[in-house]
């Protein structure tokens, strides 16, 4: 089967991802092409045009259409919605119950509009709508390799679902328990990072960074959300999460004047300072705290047969909430969906759809699943650049060499990696021993809060060395405590508190980065280098040697590796 997913059903971040017979042939967001970060109201067309061109196959050639969002669940969870928020906030109670056919023709009118932009013949499209919810949670499971698994799928909201506890078993999901906005970790932690002076949709992990440095128990956030244990769910207090328009501080942002009273004017600026360093470590002790109420209440029976959790919706790419799951008695596999954000439910939805059809799902081992330039194309775009380039016999010593002198390097190679994360393909790398180089990152390049901590590109082999651990860290989405004997060894890749967000190099699924990683190895005596996405702040990652060109012209980078070739200033 040939089956494309598409996906914005809520305005942002659109994406295209496209299965053949099983197996995951390419998947983009839109914003790498169009080059703006999370393309808000945009159609994926640029993203689906790229999936067609991967997959060698016309529009008319396309079986099935997936779609991540269901008119039946949004029909089916009206009445229970309605009552939840009619007595606070009766407008969005009303709209939301007597509007579902106007959400559905909108839906409709967005995929017929995306598609006839990529040459789709109106009328002759299946399209498979899918529960935005089911397809995070299939992102998570059909790419693990696991057999069974709990299911866990956290967001600000899907067609109504905030939060969904279920299992996977037999290559079914199955449903135990949704939780509904605006009940929201999601919107909970928007709504904090809204306030803590950060983009909200774009800047929750920076609230995650920042947390480290604060002291939970100085800020109270009981009366903000809290568990309820003879109902065994969490509440969201409507005055202070996501509020409604006529509550709101100021225009354009969720937090209300009620939170501004009690915590005082929002933070600005990138500085850290207080209360703000203790809100936001409150916020994430909230995060971890409710969620562990949710495993504990729905998922353990799952867990005390098996031990595997498959986990996915935007709040899964909280690290640090991560590293609290793994330690949890009973989680002995943790897998998390690289692109476990709302770009990743096109692909969600292709795989549950493909997982219905038959198809034999693929366990998902790389995410280099863009486009990718050969030496020709890429020679091209440097002949126009007016830049002194040479061609290198051994790109990866040369770069590995560079590092090693203490140069920061920007790293462009084969395909261009799916999810926010840089895993080797799209990377600024730099030298973990050298005290102050990350930042020199962040002054000259990437121009973002110094505060905020670089990765670990890890060789495949020293997991239990660096990490304590043999679990698998392949994508950056799990943060792991630095053994003693590592932490003063690579301190430009740990975090105030002693973690790291690990990307684990493995040579058969990335054979040219690991070669650089090993030649570095061999002569520092070091198997890690620094590693963040070749991008500068506010941007999406690079895509292709133009936009690599033309961030090296527009940064402080002096040294960029892009196939074959050696760029300098």
């Amino acid at each position: 089967m040939k089956i494309l997913g598409i996906a914005s059903p809520f305005g942002h971040d659109p994406s295209a991802a496209l299965m053949i017979d099983g197996k995951v042939v390419a998947a983009a967001e839109e914003e790498r092409f169009n080059r703006i970060k999370h393309s808000d109201g945009e159609m994926p067309v640029q993203a689906i045009n790229y999936c067609l061109k991967a997959g060698g196959i016309k529009p008319s050639e396309v079986d099935i259409i997936a779609y991540p969002w269901s008119y039946d669940i949004l029909h089916k969870k009206r009445f229970e919605y309605f009552f939840r928020t009619f007595k606070a906030t009766p407008s969005r109670a009303l709209k939301k119950f007597f509007r579902n056919n106007h959400e559905f023709k909108n839906q409709k009118n967005f995929i017929a509009s995306t598609l006839e932009k990529c040459g789709f013949s109106q009328g002759k499209v299946n399209i498979k709508w899918v529960e935005h919810h089911i397809a995070h949670a299939a992102s998570s499971f059909y790419f693990s390799g696991m057999e069974e698994a709990a299911i866990l799928s956290i967001d600000g909201g899907g067609e109504l679902t905030a939060s969904l506890m279920g299992y996977a078993r037999d290559g079914k999901i199955h449903k135990i328990k949704e939780i509904l906005a605006p009940d929201s970790l999601g919107n909970f932690y928007a709504t904090m990072t809204d306030y803590l002076g950060f983009t909200r949709g774009d800047g929750e992990y920076k609230v995650m960074g920042m947390a480290p440095y604060g002291d939970a128990s100085k800020i109270n956030m009981d009366h903000i959300m809290h568990w309820i244990d003879r109902k065994k769910t969490y509440h969201c207090n409507d005055d202070y999460v996501w509020v409604t328009r006529d509550k709101r501080h100021e225009l354009g942002k969720v937090y209300s004047k009620k939170m501004v009273d009690e915590f005082g004017i929002p933070r600005e600026g990138d500085a850290l300072s207080e209360p703000f360093i203790h809100i936001a470590a409150a916020t994430q002790k909230k995060l971890e705290e409710i969620t562990l109420k949710l495993v504990d209440t729905y998922l353990l029976k799952e867990l005390k047969r098996h031990g595997n959790l498959c986990f996915a919706g935007g709040v899964a790419l909280n690290v640090a909430l991560n590293r609290i799951l793994l330690d949890h008695p009973h989680i002995n596999n943790l897998w998390v969906q690289p692109s476990a954000h709302d770009a990743g439910a096109s692909l969600g939805a292709v795989v549950y759809v493909a997982a219905e059809c038959g198809d034999k799902i693929e366990k998902m081992d790389h995410v280099y699943l863009g486009p990718e330039y050969n030496n020709e194309e890429i020679e091209r775009a440097l002949m126009n650049s007016g830049y002194k380039y040479s061609k290198e016999q051994d790109i990866c010593k040369a770069a590995s060499d560079l590092l090693c002198e203490g140069k920061i390097v920007g790293w462009f190679q084969g395909r261009m990696e799916w999810g926010p994360r840089a895993l080797g393909n799209r990377s600024i790398l730099g030298n973990p021993t050298i005290k102050g180089i990350a930042d020199k990152i962040n002054a000259i390049i990437k121009l973002r809060e110094n505060w905020r901590p670089f990765c670990p590109s890890i060789l495949n082999g020293y997991g239990r060395e660096i990490l304590g651990t043999d679990h698998e860290a392949s994508f950056m989405t799990i943060a792991f405590k630095a053994t003693e004997e590592w932490k003063d060894r690579i301190p430009e890749v740990v975090h105030v508190d002693g973690t790291c967000r690990p990307q684990l190099v493995d040579e058969k699924t990335n054979p040219r980065y690991h070669k650089l990683i090993s030649y570095f190895h061999e002569r520092t005596g070091v198997p890690v280098v620094i590693n963040t996405s070749l991008n500068r702040r506010g941007e999406p990652m690079i895509c292709s040697p133009e936009d690599a060109l033309l961030m090296f012209k527009e940064s402080g980078l002096d040294y960029l590796a892009m196939g074959d070739f050696l760029i300098t200033k």
